[in-house]
Order: structure tokens, then sequence, then C-alpha cells
């Protein structure tokens, strides 16, 4: 019989004496997520920072660059490797306007990321809690400390007004024709 081993993963939610530099760099992720949207991209932005400094930028555009794994965690993480010359972030944090799907949670364990702040949950492919909980896994050998709920409402809300624009753009499409 095989048994599945979880820990509780180390997930905080946040507080009313929320760390100013979550806010900072979770907004800077925002912005992000911004370009992807004007791109016509689902809206979700990341930065990867070390020591204060962002050392990765990234934001969702699998459908323009004919890519499945175009996430913003992974494009965030491409870009901190490239600038730090190293394929392992370890002390760094990544920042990102969405929860982290199951392949975005593989990527930070391989780049051995210290912490993850995430804006709002996704429930349908969340991988930090919403769907599944990739990062309490005892048998994976890397876990990374957890935060969940900086600046949600903000972050969700893009992600809904999004959606919100296609799905009129399509009612008026359909009106027209």
């Amino acid at each position: 019989m095989i048994l599945a081993l979880t820990v509780p993963t180390p997930f905080r939610a946040p507080t009313a004496d929320m760390d100013t530099d979550d806010i900072r760099f979770m907004t800077e992720a925002l912005n992000l997520a911004r370009e992807a949207w004007k791109m016509g991209e689902v809206p979700v932005g990341a930065v990867v920072v070390r020591d204060g400094v962002v050392v990765g930028r990234g934001f969702n555009h699998p459908i323009a660059a004919h890519d499945p794994s175009g996430h913003a965690e992974i494009m965030a993480l491409r870009d901190a490797a490239r600038n730090l010359n190293n394929y392992r972030l370890p002390g760094c944090t990544l920042y990102v306007t969405i929860e982290p799907c199951a392949m975005c949670a593989g990527a930070i364990f391989h780049a051995r990321i210290a912490r993850v702040v995430f804006g709002a949950p996704e429930p349908k492919t969340g991988a930090a809690g919403s769907v599944v909980d990739l990062f309490a896994e005892a048998r994976l050998n890397h876990h990374a400390e957890i935060m969940g709920g900086v600046l949600a409402d903000q972050c969700g809300g893009l992600v809904s007004a999004f959606f919100a624009e296609k799905r009129q753009a399509l009612r008026n499409a359909a009106v027209q024709t």
C-alpha cells in the first residue's frame, strides 16, 4: 500500500500590516499583467526578487509565442536565471498575480525559489492549495514558503475584467452577424 505523505505548506495569509515590499513587488507584477492584456493574453505578471532587487520579469504570452509554457512565472524564472547566470535561484522570491499552476510549481521547485507570493487564488488550476497543493507534498525535494492573497482583489479583478471584456466582444460580434 502506498501512502501519500503531505506536510502542511508553510502558507501565510497576508495581514493588515503586510510587508510594504510585498505590496511594491506585487504592484510591479500587476503592471506586467497589464502588458499581457495589451497583447490579448490572460493578464498574469510575475517578478523574481533577490535581496530587494528585481532580477527577473515576465508576463503571460503563450498565445503570441506559440508556447504552452509561456506563463508569467516561467518567463520571470527564465529572465532571472539569465540575469543571475544560474538555473538555480536560491534566496529568491517569486511574486505572481495568480496562484501558480502545476507546471509553474514544477519550475519553481527546480529553480529552488525560497518564497512564492501570489495575489489571487486560481480555483481551476491552482497548485498551491486551490486545486492541489504541490508545495505541501513531502516526497518532493524542495519546499518554498507560500503566501497568497497579496493584493488579491486587484489581481483577481484584472483577470475577471479581461474575461468579461472578451465575453462582451463575443456577444457584440454575435449581434452583428
